[in-house]
C-alpha cells in the first residue's frame, strides 16, 4: 500500500474529529483559542488535502495499468 494512501486514511479521521469538535465548540458558549471557524477550517483543509491526494493516486494507478 502507498505511503499516500496511508495519509489519507489518517487525514479524513482527523477532518472528522475537527468537525465534532467544531460542533462542541459552537455548542459551548465559552471562547476557545481557535474558536468555530479555526477547527472547522482546519478540518476542510485535511478533507480537501486527503481528497486531491487520492484522486492523484488513483489518476496515478489508472494511467500505469492501460
Amino acid at each position: 500500500m502507498s505511503p499516500r494512501i496511508m495519509l489519507t486514511r489518517i487525514f479524513m479521521p482527523l477532518a472528522v474529529a475537527f468537525g465534532v469538535i467544531e460542533l462542541i465548540v459552537g455548542f459551548s458558549d465559552k471562547d476557545w483559542k481557535l474558536g468555530v471557524t479555526g477547527w472547522f477550517e482546519e478540518g476542510v483543509l485535511l478533507a480537501i488535502l486527503s481528497i486531491v491526494v487520492l484522486a492523484y493516486e488513483y489518476y496515478e494507478q489508472r494511467g500505469t495499468n492501460t
